[in-house]
């Protein structure tokens, strides 16, 4: 096991999926350490949001400032939905990376993956669902 997520997390996540469908939707993964216990969704303000995601920047702001705040949650990380794809990382995804460590978690149809985007590229993640 390398993370946990809350079913909660993973239900925000398909659900905005489900909402934005056929555009990416994309949002925040916010928790502690290796524990994933929030998944916020955010605007995605991408100029082609069919294919490409681009998250809120004032929803970062916002996360940052609470965690800076005394807030537990902090920022591990994004999530996004490849509408008509995998939930793997895209050429596009690959490209836009900032090898800075965060997890980014895919959603495909159902499916979600979770990946942690280190200077190496995207390396896989396992994850077991706890409950909130």
């Amino acid at each position: 096991m390398d993370i946990e997520v809350t079913s909660q997390a993973l239900i925000a996540m398909r659900a905005a999926a489900a909402a934005e469908h056929p555009r990416e939707a994309c949002g925040l993964l916010l928790g502690e350490g290796a524990r994933i216990v929030e998944a916020v969704p955010a605007r995605n303000i991408h100029s082609t949001p069919a294919t490409h995601f681009e998250i809120d920047p004032q929803a970062l702001i916002d996360a940052h400032r609470a965690a800076r705040a005394g807030s537990a949650r902090q920022v591990l990380g994004y999530f996004h939905s490849h509408p008509l794809g995998e939930p793997i990382p895209s050429a596009t995804d690959r490209a836009m990376a900032a090898h800075d460590g965060r997890i980014w978690g895919i959603i495909a149809g159902h499916d979600v993956r979770f990946w942690r985007d280190d200077v190496a590229g995207f390396a896989a993640l396992s994850f077991t669902i706890i409950e909130s």
